[in-house]
């Protein structure tokens, strides 16, 4: 059995207060005491809450890259588990996209956050640190688009399923990138 370690608790003590009250309002120390810790506990772990809203996505999105290339886990299956991840956690993505702005948009952490794991991917394939700038720039326009249209998923009324979601993803992704993440 997996221990809970201390930024596992504040993170779901973070996401029970997010499916009741905006983001943008949610404290330090009611982060803390929903969960029973200190403040200086948290602030051992993250820098604000923003932070930790950072981290809670690099954490569960890191768990969905890591299986890229195990037991026949392909790309189609990232995407697919991605967008189950953001359906299964519409409330709290909706609070994040709508109640953070300017430099700590969750947006724009998610632009981030999907750009380099991407980058990671295809540096592996490419067993050296360099991206060329033209390889760096489609990561980037695939990603800002597909989080926007997440953004639009989740927020709008398109009515359509993970499966879906994950296959136009799948579709949307450049020519040039598919030989990094299909073997």
């Amino acid at each position: 059995m997996k221990r809970k370690t201390t930024k596992d608790m504040l993170a779901e003590s973070f996401l029970e207060l997010a499916q009741e009250k905006r983001i943008d309002k949610i404290t330090i120390t009611e982060i803390t005491k929903n969960c029973g810790m200190s403040q200086p506990t948290f602030y051992n772990h993250f820098k604000d809450k923003y932070d930790l809203i950072v981290w809670i996505y690099i954490h569960e999105s890191g768990e969905i890259m890591s299986r890229i290339g195990q037991n026949g886990y392909a790309w189609r299956d990232t995407l697919y588990d991605g967008a189950l991840f953001f359906a299964k956690n519409r409330t709290y993505f909706i609070n994040a996209l709508k109640h953070t702005s300017g430099q700590d948009s969750f947006m724009r952490y998610l632009q981030k956050v999907n750009s380099d794991l991407l980058l990671t991917e295809v540096r592996k394939k490419l067993m050296t640190e360099y991206i060329p700038d033209e390889l760096y720039g489609m990561i980037r326009v695939y990603t800002c688009g597909t989080v926007q249209h997440m953004l639009e998923w989740l927020i709008g009324d398109m009515r359509l399923s993970p499966e879906q979601i994950a296959a136009i993803w799948e579709h949307s992704l450049p020519e040039p990138l598919k030989q990094y993440l299909y073997d």
